[in-house]
């Protein structure tokens, strides 16, 4: 179970030299919400200058790539070469509408991310094949903004894997200033609350290495989940099948698939491994049966390989409730 908190009050957090309020930052918060720009610092592109140690908490993941796994216990630190520290603010727009800044630790332990609004919009861009979009999210019955093919794919992982239990676009922006005295912004592209009530932030790559750019960011906002026990991800593409089985079944992933009482015969059908088209015919009409038992594999009721194509012969059994359903 999450606990709810309200979220601070812009005022309880005295914070000096906002990077949201200077000159430097060349607009504000308000601006960027409102238009959907996305305003830069003149420090946003620099991670070559010398900066200060963070106290990073043992076991925290330092492979950038995947899907969201099992976090190590954090018991003890270490310290990492990133700074951060107590410095390092959030500016989020609460459940209300309202914006507000706090230092990250605050925000991280205070404030039910999941349910705040995108702190920054997807700006539609001229020429460009794929536009914005919005998700319906199985997990938590939501629509999950996305920016791009790749990053609707990383959606649809986090729909599908079983340790999430909420998903957020952008639902915060952190800020932390460099010795220079220029501060740095960034606003991961997704946030997913897991079962176990830690977070995950994660930013999503396309194909090849990441930016020298991303590659700096992501080594902060590594130690700056870790400060919070988090996790933080680089999200890659996955393998194409995999991909291209979920996206087949995600399509009955809705309810209105469940299918009731025909599900509960399926279960029972695949009580043992059988080929797929076997239990169907089995249970009736395969353009009434199949739907049912689409939506069974994507949320786990029924197992099938997805590290190969999905066709009539696959092998499906039954299996545990993937998010505790009945």
């Amino acid at each position: 179970m999450i606990d709810e908190h309200p979220p601070p009050a812009a005022s309880s957090t005295a914070l000096p030299a906002s990077p949201w309020q200077s000159v430097r930052a060349q607009g504000g918060a308000q601006a960027a919400v409102a238009t959907g720009t996305q305003v830069s610092g003149p420090a946003d592109g620099g991670c070559d200058k010398p900066i200060v140690a963070v106290r990073k908490l043992a076991g925290a993941s330092g492979d950038f790539a995947g899907l969201p796994g099992e976090l190590q216990d954090a018991g003890t630190t270490a310290d990492l070469p990133v700074g951060i520290g107590d410095r390092l603010e959030a500016r989020f727009v609460d459940q209300a509408g309202t914006e507000q800044r706090t230092l990250w630790l605050e925000a991280a332990r205070g404030v039910c991310l999941e349910e705040c609004g995108p702190v920054r919009r997807f700006p539609v861009r001229h020429g460009k094949r794929m536009a914005p979009g919005w998700w319906w999210s199985a997990t938590n019955g939501r629509l999950v903004h996305y920016a791009s093919g790749v990053m609707r794919t990383q959606v649809m992982l986090l729909d599908w894997d079983p340790a999430v239990v909420a998903i957020a676009c952008r639902p915060m922006e952190l800020a932390w200033s460099e010795r220079d005295g220029g501060w740095v912004r960034h606003a991961p592209h997704l946030m997913a609350r897991l079962a176990d009530g830690r977070g995950l932030l994660a930013d999503c790559a396309g194909h090849g290495d990441i930016s020298p750019r991303l590659a700096c960011r992501a080594a902060v906002m590594e130690a700056a989940a870790a400060a919070v026990g988090w996790q933080y991800r680089v999200l890659r593409p996955p393998d194409p099948v995999l991909a291209a089985n979920l996206r087949w079944l995600a399509g009955y992933r809705h309810p209105h698939y469940r299918g009731g009482e025909l599900a509960g015969r399926a279960a029972e059908v695949f009580r043992r491994p059988r080929p797929l088209i076997e239990g169907v015919r089995e249970l009736g009409d395969p353009v009434q049966v199949f739907p049912v038992v689409f939506h069974a594999l994507w949320h786990g009721k029924l197992s099938a390989p997805l590290d190969v194509p999905l066709h009539e012969r696959v092998t499906v059994t039954a299996d545990r409730p993937r998010r505790g359903q009945t």
